[in-house]
């Protein structure tokens, strides 16, 4: 220890001289390295002192802030023991030994993998060792362990095609195209191309013959990023490879197409193929329903006309498309007797066609007629779908009929029909937009009782409707039951329930909130802070108002810093 302290005191003494130019800063410094000089016991640290009575220094104006870290961290070592950096020791273990806990044990599985590449670790080896330890406590690797990984985060291109051929050599993970369809849909999803093309050549030659499923997702991939011309390309790619292209992998080109609304693109295709590939029913519907979406009545009747003259039978498909297409064109009436003309045929309606029809009379808000036609379908014993209950309590949230679509709500749930998450967001929205948070609520807790996974966005909007009046009883019970759910609290978290607290008038309460958001690091808007500022000032409490000042205060100067070193690339 004691030669530690002759090696720092004469660094120190090295590296502060240069900038002292004034007795009273080496009187301070030489004070301020009294305890060190007392544990060096050698009589030439005596020697070492500085008197004022040397000649006047210069002070380094290039100064190089590295040289003096990488100084400190070789006189300071990091004791790398299992104890301070794998992991906390627990002195009452078995047998007197600490039992080592890793510091990343909380961790998901997907997140420790996906924190193996910011490690930027140097060779594959050291890579796959890294993933191989990340494997600790589980059986064995998962194709829905790999499709967690590669599809959250941030992982680039490189890291994804390495974690993959790494995941690929794990004995759980069969070398299937299975598998190679989580991988091609996680890069088309990131517009990552080239590692889809390559991936997508991979697989044919090591012998996984891909499928129409397989077209369709790289196609989809480009046609969501708005490259048709490069995914009408990978069509004829997909027969320069020496891959059969049938009917079937027609009809996927032609749904990825219409489903993003490039009808005119899947037209030309399907006339352009018209010689060379026998069509099917299928075929034709893609093409009658792309022209639905669009209204464009006159084009679904020449795509019908073509199909009865190559001797295809329309069905409910059909019929279903030409509804919808008349209904957005606003030719509800002429749905109605394409509708009529199906009874009169002796067929019977199915699902879609039903669905058709009350989305038609949703559009116009004639919700009398759509409910004639839903009570029709369930005394035809067809039974409805998630798609009907979403057009139809869409429609009824929209035209503010709230009772009415807690009642179709209810019977849906009574059905047996599971809403997604994504749905029951979408009925939570409009409701926290007008009116009290009763009818949100009463959602959120007959979804939550179903067993239905809650977004962290519907749980924002049901605690700004209820800061709003101010119910924090209620505030507060979501807000426990958000982070049961696994959802952490960020900065607008903390703002609804301060915002709630404050107009019900629970000061100290509302305090207390922000300053655990403080501890947290997130630090209030200016908004919040004036409110609550205000209101322990009109409470008279002043004292109270100026310790949150200084806390928020200093606050505001560790986020600072912090951002300051994170620009620097600093990430303490």
């Amino acid at each position: 220890m004691g030669f530690h302290s002759r090696r720092f005191i004469a660094l120190m003494a090295r590296s502060i001289s240069p900038k002292i130019h004034s007795p009273t800063t080496i009187t301070s410094s030489s004070s301020s390295l009294a305890p060190f000089s007392l544990m060096a016991t050698s009589p030439r640290s005596s020697s070492t002192s500085i008197h004022a009575e040397d000649p006047p220094l210069k002070i380094l104006t290039d100064f190089d802030e590295s040289k003096a870290l990488i100084a400190l961290s070789d006189l300071l070592p990091i004791r790398r023991s299992a104890s301070t950096i794998n992991g906390f020791c627990v002195p009452n273990s078995p047998q007197n030994k600490p039992l080592l806990i890793p510091a990343d044990e909380f961790l998901p599985v997907e997140d420790k993998i996906r924190g193996v590449f910011l490690q930027k670790l140097n060779g594959k080896a050291a890579i796959e060792n890294a993933l191989a330890a990340c494997l600790t406590g589980i059986e064995s690797l998962r194709v829905d362990l790999v499709a967690g990984v590669v599809n959250r985060g941030n992982l680039s291109g490189e890291a994804m095609v390495l974690f993959f051929d790494w995941a690929i050599k794990q004995p759980g993970i069969p070398s299937d195209i299975r598998t190679y369809h989580v991988i091609l849909k996680a890069l088309g999803r990131r517009k990552l191309f080239k590692f889809v093309i390559d991936m997508f050549q991979r697989m044919c030659k090591e012998g996984v013959c891909p499928g129409s499923e397989t077209l369709g997702i790289v196609v989809d991939s480009f046609v969501r990023a708005g490259q048709v011309t490069r995914a009408l390309e990978m069509l004829e790619k997909w027969e320069g490879l020496g891959l059969k292209c049938d009917v079937s992998c027609l009809n996927v080109v032609l749904q990825c197409l219409c489903r993003r609304g490039h009808v005119g693109q899947a037209y030309s295709l399907f006339n352009s193929r018209r010689e060379r590939i026998m069509f099917d029913r299928m075929t034709y519907n893609v093409i009658i329903g792309g022209w639905a979406k669009l209204g464009r009545v006159g084009e679904m009747e020449k795509a019908l006309e073509a199909m009865v003259e190559d001797g295809f039978d329309t069905d409910c498909l059909t019929f279903s498309c030409l509804i919808e297409g008349l209904g957005r064109a606003g030719r509800v009436e002429d749905a109605v007797q394409i509708f009529r003309s199906m009874e009169d045929e002796g067929r019977a309606p199915d699902t879609g066609v039903y669905n058709a029809m009350i989305s038609n009379y949703v559009s116009v808000g004639d919700f009398d007629e759509c409910m004639r036609y839903y009570e029709q379908m369930l005394s035809c014993d067809c039974s409805p779908n998630i798609d009907t209950y979403v057009k139809l309590i869409g429609g009824l949230l929209k035209a503010r009929k709230v009772s009415d679509a807690l009642e179709a709500f209810d019977e849906m749930l009574h059905r047996g029909i599971i809403p997604s998450t994504g749905t029951i967001t979408s009925f939570i929205e409009p409701l926290c937009s007008f009116g009290p948070p009763h009818a949100a609520m009463l959602i959120y807790k007959n979804a939550k009782r179903v067993g239905c996974i809650i977004s962290m966005s519907a749980y924002k909007l049901l605690l700004m409707r209820l800061s709003r009046f101010g119910k924090c009883g209620m505030i507060l019970k979501l807000w426990e039951e958000m982070q049961e759910s696994g959802y952490p609290s960020d900065m607008e978290v903390y703002e609804y329930v301060v915002n709630g607290l404050c107009n019900n008038g629970q000061l100290e309460s509302a305090v207390l909130v922000v300053e655990e958001s403080l501890q947290k690091g997130f630090c209030p808007s200016r908004l919040i802070r004036s409110k609550l500022n205000n209101k322990l000032l009109a409470s008279n409490k002043p004292k109270e108002a100026y310790k949150l000042y200084l806390k928020i205060k200093a606050a505001r100067c560790v986020d600072n810093a912090r951002r300051y070193w994170h620009a620097n690339g600093w990430h303490f």
